[in-house]
């Protein structure tokens, strides 16, 4: 069984400094990184110190809902090599709840054989967390899920200061184990290999933990015979619906099962082919986006032969009063069920990244994000980057947590490398075409 242990925590408490000490500690093992980033532009996997260990990135998604599939295809083709690694460590958003990347330990057959899941390990920014656990339930499910808390960032509180949110962090989990550190410096056997997962717990914090998360609302079993049907969808509250249809084995519990499964991998594929009202919806299994803008539109079967066909829809049906008919007759589902909806975030919160080749001026980059984060630091949760500086050799690493915010020059630019300005910015009422058009009043000239 491989040992994987989850590092969370809110953004900017840490835990892409704690996973470089990992890689970079004297532990022996080889390890499989797998690292998530809620924003469109990656940064984090530039942040990485580059060791003998496999580094796997998912981006413009969170690994708790959205880029789930991703994860099952990861650990999957790790699972299968013939030379196994030792141990897995995941990172993810500073937005994501723990308890769906924790479920799939258990509730996906195959992974639940290779795995072992051995703690989620939890940073806290012992400085901004208190801007956050009131407004944010991730922020409160990664401490209450956690095996093992960091309280990060000591020397920026005082020490009354560090007592009273460590007494909180205590009575949100009391039974995690609590190291007090400053720049995520630790002993490596505190995080890692220390076996603190417990599902009993996991079931007491949400007695619907082993009920699986799924990216879709719905889905049902028809037996389509020659003539196959056509799907009807009337307007909704989105303007399309995304949707997979595929033919079963047989009509056996486990051939459902395993199209579920494949409709989950299909569910996170982030450029659906896009349907039109009229187009045929093949039976393939792959995700579809009907366009609903004409609603009612019809979108007639292509299945390849009569069977039986299973279709998962991004909505429950009655939200679209969507009926499959064929010969003129409403066509009831052999079997039907109301899924567990995936996790959903915050919708105020958003990401805005920015990427551009060129070099940029120090003393204008210094300016404008000097009046950015003092004017705006407020609603700014997370901002980091890797910039070009015009007359430097090496990269310019830019962290920030609303107005506080540090850079330092670390390796130099590769030989072969394009100097790349690559920016994040994460918090709520981003005003994406000032921060482009501040960021590009920045370029050296």
């Amino acid at each position: 069984m491989i040992p994987v242990t989850v590092l969370t925590g809110f953004l900017g408490a840490g835990k892409t400094t704690l996973l470089n000490r990992i890689l970079t500690g004297h532990h022996g093992r080889k390890i499989a990184v797998i690292e998530n980033e809620f924003g469109e532009v990656g940064v984090d996997n530039h942040l990485v110190i580059r060791a003998d260990e496999e580094i796997f990135t998912m981006n413009n998604g969170c690994i708790c809902c959205t880029v789930r599939g991703d994860l099952l295809r990861i650990l999957r083709q790790l699972a299968r090599r013939e030379q196994a690694v030792d141990a897995v460590v995941i990172e993810t958003t500073g937005l994501a709840d723990p308890g769906p990347v924790a479920q799939t330990f258990f509730t996906d057959p195959e992974i639940r054989a290779r795995y072992r899941l051995d703690a989620i390990v939890t940073l806290v920014d012992a400085r901004h967390i208190v801007n956050h656990w009131d407004e944010s339930d991730e922020a409160k499910k990664q401490i209450a899920f956690a095996d093992v808390v960091l309280l990060n960032k000591t020397d920026l509180v005082a020490p009354a200061g560090l007592a009273a949110v460590e007494k909180r962090v205590r009575q949100m989990n009391p039974a995690a184990r609590l190291h007090r550190t400053h720049h995520a410096n630790v002993d490596l056997a505190q995080v890692l290999e220390v076996g603190g997962f417990n599902l009993d717990r996991a079931n007491e914090l949400d007695p619907h933990f082993l009920e699986p998360e799924y990216p879709f609302e719905w889905g049902g079993v028809y037996e389509l015979g020659g003539e196959a049907g056509t799907l009807h969808l009337g307007a909704g509250p989105d303007p399309s619906m995304d949707v997979v249809l595929s033919a079963l084995a047989d009509a056996g519990d486990a051939a459902l099962a395993a199209a579920r499964e494949a409709a989950v991998l299909a569910f996170s594929e982030r450029a659906p082919a896009v349907l039109a009202a009229g187009q045929p919806l093949p039976a393939d299994g792959t995700l579809r986006r009907l366009e609903l803008a004409d609603a009612p539109a019809l979108f007639p079967l292509a299945v390849p032969a009569p069977g039986r066909y299973a279709l998962f829809t991004q909505h429950h049906p009655d939200e679209f009063g969507a009926a499959l008919q064929a010969g003129g007759q409403v066509c009831a589902p052999a079997w039907s069920h109301a899924f567990k909806p995936d996790h959903e975030h915050d919708e105020a919160v958003s990401s805005v990244g920015i990427s551009f080749v060129g070099e940029l001026d120090a003393a204008k980059l210094d300016a404008w994000l000097s009046e950015l984060l003092r004017t705006r630091g407020t609603d700014i949760f997370r901002s980091k980057g890797v910039l070009a500086i015009r007359g430097q050799a090496r990269r310019l690493v830019f962290q920030g947590i609303h107005m506080l915010f540090d850079s330092r020059y670390d390796r130099p630019w590769g030989g072969t490398e394009k100097r790349t300005n690559t920016f994040v910015f994460i918090g709520r009422a981003l005003d994406r075409e000032a921060l482009n058009a501040g960021f590009a009043r920045c370029r050296a000239v």
